[in-house]
């Protein structure tokens, strides 16, 4: 059975917008948003090689766009890769794609999953809340953008040190607000 889109949408919408922006996770994001330069899909794949397809369709989008008229895109996997090693491994074959299409080092794809956790950490780590998404989510980036952001950016090298602190020091109800789709920690 798929999932709505309406609700996948929202969902998504709820996490950009009180999370990732909100709490000023990714200080870069809020920019394209506000200029609707932010393409969010849901990818009806089943199995990695449709979600290969979806993935490329998505960055030859990118690519017959300027970032003035679409800066990112973010894909929701609704329906498959819930297992957090299953997506590990198919971020495998995203390299692999990025390689064979000459995009390395053109785009960058990271990485969200409603279970990430980061190497090192237990899967209650509050850490971990930094990545974590409503679904599986592969975020496609362009990296001249980032560049160009993180040159303006007074301390890109402390964002993660910066996002950590944040999210642990969230309520328990801070949590529940912020992250309906995860259990509380």
């Amino acid at each position: 059975m798929l999932i709505k889109d309406a609700h996948i949408d929202s969902a998504m919408r709820h996490w950009l917008e009180q999370v990732v922006i909100g709490l000023n996770l990714c200080p870069f994001a809020s920019r394209p948003h506000l200029q609707n330069l932010v393409r969010i899909i849901s990818s009806d794949s089943t199995t990695e090689i449709d979600l290969l397809n979806d993935l490329t369709t998505e960055l030859e989008k990118l690519e017959k766009h300027p970032a003035s008229e679409l800066e990112t895109t973010l894909i929701a996997i609704p329906n498959m890769l819930s297992d957090f090693y299953d997506y590990n491994q198919f971020l495998d074959w995203v390299d692999q794609l990025l390689l064979e299409r000459n995009w390395e080092g053109i785009y960058q794809v990271a990485s969200f999953h409603p279970n990430y956790q980061f190497g090192g950490t237990q899967p209650e780590d509050k850490e971990n809340l930094t990545n974590r998404s409503p679904y599986p989510v592969l975020h496609l980036i362009r990296e001249a953008s980032m560049e160009k952001a993180v040159k303006h950016h007074p301390d890109p090298a402390g964002i993660p040190e910066r996002n950590i602190a944040l999210v642990e020091s969230l309520s328990e109800q801070q949590i529940n607000v912020l992250f309906p789709y995860l259990k509380a920690l």
